[in-house]
């Protein structure tokens, strides 16, 4: 059978340890220390923002980015639908109602025009809830805009963030990226992350480059990543005892994980490449297979890492489905994923305000994520091959 592929596991670039061996050496193994301020130095330069926090995790730097955005109890805050439950679960900390809007078949990322709809929702109170069923009914909303949008850029594809921000700005709404997919990813020219008023970076075992554990919220504005930084660290005010005027978040990135991150910083445009190498590589293998399509590009102004290789098959052309794919794989040692179950159909947000369109509901049905780690070797592939031949007829 082999040894176990998996999706896409840590792939160490071999300047790591350097990092981790300084902070043993000089005892900084406790939170913060030399390797989070050049860590944090170095994020800079390889996303264009002005300033980064390093912290715990993505889903802190979310939390944050919406603390200081003022969401609370009562408030919307308006997400896509088709992520990962950690994009939306910060809005649910805070209080906050998520709204979750459907995706656009170009990108599968948030839809701006149901982006606007459900702005106007909002503000006329007119909501609608439970999925594309349900018809939009009268006064059950508060009537008052969202306190924010979170827009996440799909396994590594730049959402339409022109067409966003245009929306966004015109109710004076401000925008969270959540690029936990897409470090390394542009849109129109600029990394994604700084198309807006935060950027959120995750640096999970199973993404492009990892520090096991770890997030970073990046933005433009310094007094508000000063805050992060203040409430990240317990919101300890300047005193020579402890004292403590704020909830504060034990948040904050580790000395000896951010040695992790700059051996991995290393080699971040390396593993793009070898992404998009491999995205490649399964294009020319399947390019001849009938009722399979891939997420793709729209246009030049996009330009995806693709964190992961992402194919939507279409069962009454390509002779599979989905299911039979992945039980297939699944029987090699070999591991892929469904894409991700939108968030309208999860249990836990079940009743939240949702304004969809079908298209996140069907790329779930017949999506996959086919395995996409920079690290598996030419036999992995070959087995990977091997599936697909078998399950396509090639």
């Amino acid at each position: 059978m082999g040894k176990k592929i998996y999706l896409c596991s840590p792939h160490m670039g071999g300047g790591e340890m350097k990092y981790v061996k300084e902070a043993f050496d000089s005892n900084w193994v406790a939170p913060l220390g030399p390797n989070v301020d050049a860590f944090e130095r170095e994020l800079c330069a390889a996303t264009g923002a002005k300033h980064v926090a390093a912290l715990s995790s993505g889903t802190a730097a979310i939390h944050l980015s919406l603390i200081m955005l003022g969401v609370g109890p009562g408030d919307y805050v308006i997400g896509t639908s088709f992520t990962f439950s950690a994009t939306v679960n910060p809005i649910a900390y805070l209080g906050a109602t998520p709204v979750l809007v459907d995706s656009e078949p170009g990108t599968w990322n948030m839809d701006p025009e149901l982006l606007e709809e459900a702005i106007l929702g909002l503000k006329s109170g007119v909501l609608r809830s439970g999925g594309p069923a349900v018809l939009p009914s009268k006064g059950n909303g508060e009537g008052k805009l969202p306190k924010a949008i979170v827009v996440a850029h799909l396994y590594g594809m730049p959402a339409r963030m022109k067409e966003i921000m245009a929306v966004a700005d015109k109710y004076g709404i401000p925008v969270v990226e959540d690029a936990a997919e897409a470090l390394g990813s542009e849109y129109m020219g600029r990394r994604v992350g700084c198309n807006s008023k935060f950027g959120i970076l995750s640096f999970n075992g199973n993404k492009i480059i990892t520090t096991s554990g770890g997030g970073a919220l990046i933005s433009d504005d310094a007094a508000l990543i000063e805050k992060a930084r203040f409430l990240a660290t317990q919101a300890r005010d300047p005193a020579p005892h402890y004292q403590h005027s704020e909830i504060g978040y034990n948040y904050r990135m580790s000395n000896v994980v951010a040695g992790v991150g700059r051996g991995q910083l290393e080699v971040l445009d390396l593993r793009v490449k070898q992404h998009r190498e491999f995205n490649a590589w399964y294009r020319e293998l399947l390019k001849d297979v009938p009722g399979v399509r891939f997420q793709s590009e729209p246009s030049p102004d996009f330009y995806s890492n693709f964190w992961l290789t992402t194919i939507v098959i279409d069962p009454a052309v390509a002779g599979t489905d989905r299911e039979k794919l992945r039980l297939a794989f699944e029987s090699a040692n070999i591991e892929s994923r469904p894409l991700w179950k939108p968030m309208h159909l999860q249990p836990v947000f079940a009743g939240c305000p949702a304004f969809v369109n079908g298209t996140s509901e069907k790329l779930f049905e017949n999506g996959l994520c086919l395995p996409s780690g920079s690290n598996i070797d030419e036999e992995g592939r070959e087995r990977i091959a091997e599936v697909l031949k078998r399950e396509f007829k090639v």
